[in-house]
């Protein structure tokens, strides 16, 4: 028998934060993939299928959000205004049926962020990776 150990893996420039800290210049995009990366369990997690998240605790995650931008008036209002601007972008859209739960499209945010990567043509639009691995590989 061969146990599977899911681990989501993303391109290294993902979770490389481009600003210094305390910068306002931080995207929402690329805040939310900071929490994500680094597991801030109680606001924000991963969810059950490729690139989606759950916002588990919303107006802890506005009052993080508010604190990175130097805004302690953010509420989780203003910040799903923010996360629906993205929708026409189609850098992330809601997941319907499940409550406060969202998906990235990581397609639309490396062509429109970094147009040098990858540095191969991408199959159909998608990159795909691995999402699962026997137990006995290492990642």
């Amino acid at each position: 028998m061969v146990f599977y150990r899911c681990t989501v893996l993303f391109p290294d420039w993902a979770y490389k934060p481009a600003w210094s800290p305390g910068s306002r210049q931080v995207q929402l995009w690329h805040f939310l993939l900071e929490l994500l990366g680094r597991g801030e369990g109680g606001a924000i997690g991963w969810g059950g299928e490729w690139g989606e998240f759950v916002i588990r605790d919303p107006e802890r995650l506005a009052r993080l959000w508010g604190e990175r931008k130097g805004k302690p008036h953010m509420n989780y209002d203003k910040l799903s205004r923010a996360l629906r601007y993205y929708y026409n972008k189609r850098i992330l859209h809601k997941t319907k049926g499940k409550r406060f739960t969202y998906k990235f499209n990581f397609s639309k945010l490396i062509l429109v962020n970094y147009p040098g990567y990858p540095p191969f043509p991408l199959s159909s639009g998608t990159l795909t990776l691995p999402l699962c691995a026997p137990s006995s590989w290492e990642l």
